[in-house]
């Protein structure tokens, strides 16, 4: 059996013949770290075109340079599901990016609630973490990662047709129940909570809003890392690509 390749995400449009220079940090990783040479193959992902067999052809350890040689998959399909979490405390927010990433979602979406404590949303971190992620999983399509945004926006500005799956720690339908009868294939959001969970006020206006459902995860109180990977399982195995 072949040895599986080295896989790479890099920021470049990937096709057909195409030359690529790797970042100095992914040249350092082949050259010095795996010891590749001329010659040798990797994989590389762009989070758009699919997956590329690329050869080495200058193995120089601050800027190696590659060339396409043909494409081993397509673009994965995934299905349209977005998850929406309080920023937490460092080591548990790249928990949740990392997992969602793996899981499958195509966006992740920091919210600013009332009882967030975290003052700055690390994205160039978090977006690190979702690459390698992606990188071990065999993820072709990056997830989305968009910038913080207050509750009270979101809220206000929520697209027509997307279901809020609210995960509300006061209680709610269980999840599984309420994803049965749904058509498959609509698009939703899951919206966890921070650490110290909803307010009474936000717990309201989330519930005002029509798109709102808001459900249980179980009988255990969990913590908001925990509660963000046990919902996209659950959607995905109700309504995703797993089932």
């Amino acid at each position: 059996m072949s040895k599986p390749l080295v896989r790479l995400y890099v920021s470049q449009h990937l096709g057909d013949g195409a030359s690529v220079a790797l970042s100095r940090e992914a040249s350092h990783y082949l050259i010095e770290v795996m010891r590749m040479q001329a010659g040798d193959t990797v994989a590389l992902f762009d989070g758009e075109t699919g997956e590329w067999e690329a050869v080495i052809d200058e193995p120089h350890r601050k800027q190696a340079r590659l060339s396409i040689r043909r494409q081993l998959r397509v673009l994965e399909t995934v299905p349209d599901l977005w998850l929406l979490f309080a920023p937490i405390k460092r080591g548990r927010i790249d928990f949740i990016v990392e997992k969602a990433c793996e899981l499958g979602v195509a966006r992740a979406q920091p919210v600013i609630t009332q009882r967030t404590i975290v003052d700055r949303v690390p994205l160039d971190r978090l977006h690190a973490n979702m690459v390698e992620a992606a990188e071990q999983c065999g993820r072709t399509a990056l997830p989305t990662l968009a910038e913080p945004v207050q509750l009270e926006k979101l809220l206000a500005d929520w697209p027509e047709g997307r279901a809020l799956l609210f995960c509300d720690e006061t209680g709610g339908q269980p999840m599984l129940e309420a994803l049965k009868d749904r058509p498959r294939g609509t698009p939703a959001a899951i919206l966890i909570g921070p650490e110290g969970g909803f307010t009474d006020a936000e717990r309201q206006m989330i519930r005002a809003l029509p798109s709102a459902v808001p459900l249980s995860l179980g009988p255990r109180i969990l913590r908001a890392d925990t509660a963000a990977v046990a919902a996209i399982s659950l959607w995905q195995a109700a309504q995703g690509d797993w089932a």
